[in-house]
């Protein structure tokens, strides 16, 4: 990291004065160092840095030598379309911690190959690739992923390997990175298709809720990103406080990628978002690929400008939301930290100061008192309650007692809303039900009267209606003449009468649909409804919209495990203990403080 910070201020001089050490007197005719003026320019910058000469001399060769090699990595490029790529390896990859790891291919070859060459090379056996926080895709090309000559990509391990020698091969693959992925996926699909209709004693249902835990009006395809967004954030979050960064990381970008179906508007109003730039961030620093400067420096003011966004000036729309602000300092203390490291590696120490000197004011306030805590355990309060509770009453005990005991009561009364508000709706569902509607159709139009029952039949009747109408003209649709024309044709009358049926009547569409499905239709088609009768209808036999018994085994084991990573506590992203902290903390207060080199 201190030669990253060296490095990093001697380019900001040579950039200055506009001194380029690829070419003579600094490089030679054969791309050797010109000892004589690296020695004198190392001389004159050594007092500027406040390093030995000797320690400048160093780093300004291995600037040097990076400018060469990237020179000769240009020409390549440019005469036979071979492009240098730069690789952050995981470190017990690496063979040569200080040196970098660079790989030469083409760009037109697909990402798998490059994957291929890399665990041949490094004995990784199972990795993904990271280009500017996006995962590549195996089966596309890395130019069509962005990927350019002297581009800098993360290797990530899927799994660990000691982990795979012991597995089997079919558990090898449920362990598999790619496996939890889609798991997690189906799990959260499956929630987010939920409801709240179902009995809530036996039957699990999330709901997005604001800062205080009420329930959020979100339209329907948003609600579901934004749960799809959350459940991948949630496992994140899980592997990281087991300290699995790679895997962590993954889940992650996953959730970025569904953050971003969701509106601005949305975004702007909780913090979950921001939460996650700086959890990608922290998984960087603890995977030491900070060189991905630019998506790190990004990803930080994103947090810091939807912060403003969601807590306000000074945080008073915090203030007036939860009536204080004390838990969510932890994201600040984060944040500049953070800051303060991207400024170091950049060379910035003066800012880097700056943010470290916020840093410790913020650290100083958050640090608990062990004795407080342990009074607050032994009052029957969780180490969680405690910290969040001292924490935002500026350590308070008295206070902090009262403020978790008043949290309590309120999360239990928002639970006991909710639970009422789901019977309600579900004796309504019932009531439309016994009326001869499907289950699905009386939840849907309840939605769409606000759970009025009398607004929800009439809808259902009014949908009902409509759709006898449509049948009674998808009996024209399937007219004796136009079935002769198919029969005709050659094609059997069961299937002539269900192509008609799918194509609302048009005997030209229904000829090529039959053709293309060689003269049969197909149970999946048969079971898809044709355009024109979307409509609801009532049904006394719900039987059609549940799965079979089998799914709904899977669908249950695969709910129970995603929500296993979800926390009770909606507060648990801002329960930090700040060990981590500390210790980064510690070693920027280190390196910021060093003693100048005496520069003879």
């Amino acid at each position: 990291m201190a030669e990253q910070n060296t490095e990093a201020k001697l380019k900001n001089l040579l950039k200055q004065e506009k001194i380029q050490l690829w070419n003579p007197p600094y490089t030679d005719a054969e791309n050797q160092p010109g000892q004589q003026h690296i020695q004198e320019l190392a001389e004159r910058y050594a007092p500027l840095v406040c390093l030995s000469v000797s320690e400048v001399g160093g780093a300004l060769e291995s600037v040097r030598a990076q400018a060469v090699k990237r020179g000769k990595g240009n020409k390549m490029f440019r005469e036979t379309n071979v492009a240098t790529l730069e690789l952050l390896l995981p470190r017990d990859s690496k063979k040569d911690p200080k040196r970098k790891s660079c790989l030469e291919t083409r760009l037109d070859m697909l990402v798998q190959q490059l994957v291929d060459r890399i665990g041949e090379e490094y004995g990784l056996k199972h990795i993904k690739l990271i280009l500017n926080g996006k995962t590549l895709s195996v089966d596309k090309r890395l130019d069509e992923q962005g990927v350019k000559n002297h581009s800098k990509m993360m290797v990530l391990k899927v799994s660990d390997a000691e982990l795979k020698q012991q597995l089997t091969e079919e558990e090898e693959k449920k362990k598999n990175q790619n496996e939890s992925i889609q798991r997690t996926q189906k799990g959260f699909q499956i929630l987010s298709e939920r409801d709240g209709s179902e009995d809530p004693d036996t039957t699990p249902f999330l709901e997005i809720g604001d800062q205080k835990g009420n329930p959020l009006k979100i339209p329907h395809q948003e609600k579901k990103a934004l749960i799809l967004a959350m459940g991948f954030h949630e496992k994140g979050r899980s592997l990281m406080k087991r300290k699995q960064y790679d895997n962590a990381l993954c889940h992650l970008l996953q959730a970025d990628q569904q953050f971003s179906k969701c509106g601005s508007a949305l975004l702007g109003s909780v913090d979950n978002y921001a939460v996650l730039q700086l959890d990608i961030v922290w998984c960087y620093r603890a995977l030491e690929a900070l060189s991905c400067l630019d998506d790190g420096k990004s990803r930080l003011q994103k947090a810091e400008d939807l912060f403003l966004q969601c807590y306000g000036e000074q945080q008073q729309r915090l203030l007036m939301i939860k009536g204080n602000t004390g838990r969510e300092d932890v994201l600040f203390l984060r944040l500049y930290l953070l800051q303060s490291l991207l400024a170091f590696l950049e060379g910035n120490d003066s800012q880097a100061r700056l943010q470290l000197s916020r840093v410790e004011s913020l650290y100083g306030r958050l640090c608990l008192d062990s004795e407080k805590m342990a009074q607050l355990v032994i009052l029957g309060f969780t180490e969680r309650e405690a910290r969040l509770g001292l924490r935002a009453c500026q350590g308070d005990l008295q206070e902090a007692a009262i403020h978790i005991s008043n949290r309590r009561q309120e999360r239990a009364e928002l639970e006991q809303r909710e639970r009422q508000k789901r019977r309600s709706r579900m004796e309504a569902i019932s009531t439309l039900a016994e009326l001869g509607f499907s289950r699905r159709d009386a939840a849907r139009a309840l939605h769409h009267a606000n759970g009025d029952v009398d607004r929800a039949y009439a809808i259902l009747l009014d949908s009902s209606q409509a759709a006898q109408l449509t049948n009674n003209n998808m009996e024209g649709a399937v007219s004796p003449a136009k079935v002769q024309q198919l029969l005709y044709l050659g094609f059997e009358q069961d299937s002539a009468e269900a192509a008609l049926r799918l194509t609302g009547g048009d005997v030209q569409s229904a000829t090529q649909l039959l053709l293309d499905n060689q003269g049969v239709i197909s149970p999946e088609l048969l079971s898809v409804s044709p355009p024109s009768t979307s409509t609801s209808s009532p049904s006394s036999s719900p039987s059609s919209e549940l799965p079979s018994t089998s799914s709904n085994s899977e669908d249950s084991e695969l709910v129970n495990e995603v929500l296993e990573d979800i926390s009770h506590h909606e507060e648990d992203y801002l329960d930090l203990t700040l060990e981590e902290e500390s210790e980064l903390i510690a070693t920027m207060k280190s390196y910021l403080n060093r003693e100048p080199t005496h520069t003879v």
